[in-house]
């Protein structure tokens, strides 16, 4: 019989999935959440290389029914077409604005507690704790992750990729006619302004002017403005070695893959024996972390190697000017670079 309690601290993709995975084996779980649902998040907002198990055994189905399938995307720099990609699986699209509302909610129809306004110590880890979130600012990162709904936006592929300088931007159409934009930036100086104008001012900064014009033209959704500062896209420190973690408490993903969310539900699904195990009696929290931690690296390092290698390349001017140019000339390796991080 189930007696020991899993406590989540974070109520994001992760986290959720998680608790959601556990309550279907009938395990109690208590979800910490920060802030409240339904909420923007700086993200893609599509994922590519979502397995049919992990949405299966996480009971994720039902949540991404009506989610868009994407097949098509395309590749800009500085307002040029360099790339025109076919996906070997579709790109799974919906907002977190809706999905991380309906998990909260399948968490609390299966028995779950979501708490939302909660906040834990990070630097608290007791047995049955589980770290979704909790990520720690770092604050020398020279980026900054940008956010905003746009609506009458004509794309010129479901999924638009754009190439600044230095700067990387996404674009995603999502449900209700909407897309969403997010963008990974380097931190400019005398960009200051209203949140609903810093991606505008970051695009214009980066050379993408053409770009910030023509979705100044729609119509943006000021409510969805959002951004984030001091991400990291290297590994987890020694510090986090005594926590369980999954999702982006363990390692961000750079965002140019569309794999990101993905991640984030597989590491879910990767806890979740060892969890169960742990919640009916079947091995002490420190084999749980062990199995945990060795499932993770043997399922995620190498993808996140290859992102890790790949993210400065995508990111630094001469090596999108290496990616234009064999990217005209038919030369790009592009299925081979999509089966290393994924």
């Amino acid at each position: 019989m189930t007696t020991r309690t899993v406590e989540i601290v974070g109520g994001g993709l992760a986290g959720l999935a998680l608790g959601l995975g556990l309550r279907r084996a009938g395990v109690p779980v208590v979800v910490h959440e920060a802030g409240a649902y339904p909420r923007h998040r700086v993200c893609g907002e599509f994922m590519t290389g979502l397995a049919e198990s992990t949405r299966a055994r996480l009971g994720l189905d039902p949540l991404l029914a009506d989610a868009l399938e994407h097949r098509e995307a395309a590749w800009f720099r500085g307002g040029r077409l360099i790339r025109q990609q076919v996906l070997d699986t579709p790109a799974v699209a919906l907002s977190r604005h809706v999905l991380d509302r309906r998990l909260a909610e399948a968490v609390m129809a299966a028995g779950g507690e979501v708490r939302t306004g909660s906040r834990l110590a990070i630097d608290e880890a007791p047995t049955g704790r589980v770290f979704a979130s909790g990520r720690r600012a770092d604050t020398g990162s020279p980026w900054i992750g940008l956010k905003i709904h746009v609506r009458g936006l004509v794309l010129d592929r479901p999924l638009e990729m754009h190439l600044g300088d230095g700067d990387y931007v996404g674009l995603c159409a999502i449900e209700g006619g909407r897309v969403n934009v997010a963008g990974l930036f380097r931190r400019r100086s005398g960009l200051a302004g209203e949140r609903e104008r810093m991606l505008f001012h970051y695009l214009r900064a980066g050379g993408l002017g053409d770009l910030a014009e023509r979705l100044e033209a729609s119509d943006p959704d000021p409510e969805s403005a959002c951004a984030v500062a001091g991400l990291n896209y290297g590994r987890r420190g020694r510090r986090d070695e005594a926590r369980l973690v999954v999702g982006d408490a363990d390692a961000l993903m750079p965002p140019f893959t569309g794999h990101g969310m993905a991640l984030a539900l597989a590491s879910a699904e990767v806890a979740l024996d060892p969890l169960i195990d742990w919640a009916n009696g079947r091995g002490d929290w420190a084999s749980a972390l062990t199995r945990v931690r060795a499932d993770s690296r043997a399922r995620f390092s190498f993808r996140r190697r290859a992102a890790r290698w790949l993210h400065p390349v995508l990111t630094h001017s001469a090596g999108q000017r290496a990616l234009d140019w064999f990217g005209r000339a038919g030369l790009l390796p592009v299925g081979t670079l999509y089966r290393l991080t994924h």
